[in-house]
C-alpha cells in the first residue's frame, strides 16, 4: 500500500485541477450547503503496489456522509499509472467506478490468486466491485482516465 499525501495548493495541485478541468466540471452541491468545488485532494504514489499515482479528488468533508468515502474522482493522468490489485472486505465496502474521462483496464479477481478477468474501459462504462472481490485499474491511453467512484459501506 502506499502513503497518502494531502495536496491542498501548490504546483502540482493546481495543474491536477487544470488537468480534470478540461473534462469535466468541479462542483458539488451537497444537501442544504453552498455550492463549491472538491474538499482536497490525495496523491498516492503506487497505490496498493500499482505503477505511478493516483490522485483522489475528494468531494466531501470527513464525516459530512455516512461514510466519508461516498464519492470521489479518481484520476490517473499519465498512460502506465494504476492502482494495484485490492480489495475492501475489511471494511465491507463495495465500489462503483463510472468513467467520465479516458480509456483504461479492468481487472478483477477473487481472492489473491484467483483467475484475472480485464475489462477494456471508456467512458460512460461502470464496474461494480463486492467486498470479497479483488480488483485494479490502469490507465492504457494517452488522456487522463478520471471516474467518479462511488463506495457503498454496510458496517
Amino acid at each position: 500500500m502506499s502513503d497518502t499525501i494531502i495536496l491542498s495548493e501548490g504546483a502540482e495541485f493546481d495543474h491536477v485541477i487544470q488537468e480534470v478541468s478540461k473534462y469535466i466540471n468541479l462542483y458539488v452541491m451537497a444537501f442544504e450547503k453552498s455550492e463549491r468545488t472538491i474538499t482536497r485532494m490525495d496523491k498516492r504514489e503506487n497505490m496498493y503496489g500499482g505503477n505511478g499515482t493516483v490522485y483522489m479528488l475528494q468531494m466531501f468533508d470527513q464525516k459530512e456522509l455516512a461514510n466519508n468515502r461516498l464519492a470521489a474522482y479518481m484520476v490517473l493522468l499519465n498512460k502506465g499509472d494504476e492502482s494495484g490489485f485490492h480489495t475492501h472486505n475489511q471494511r465491507n465496502e463495495q465500489e462503483l467506478y463510472v468513467v467520465v474521462h479516458g480509456t483504461g483496464e479492468y481487472r478483477e479477481r477473487t481472492g489473491t490468486e484467483g483467475n484475472i478477468r480485464k475489462k477494456t474501459l471508456q467512458k460512460g462504462d461502470i464496474t461494480a466491485i463486492s467486498s470479497i472481490g479483488y480488483h485494479s485499474v490502469e490507465n492504457t491511453g494517452d488522456e487522463p482516465l478520471i471516474m467518479f467512484v462511488i463506495t457503498t459501506n454496510n458496517p
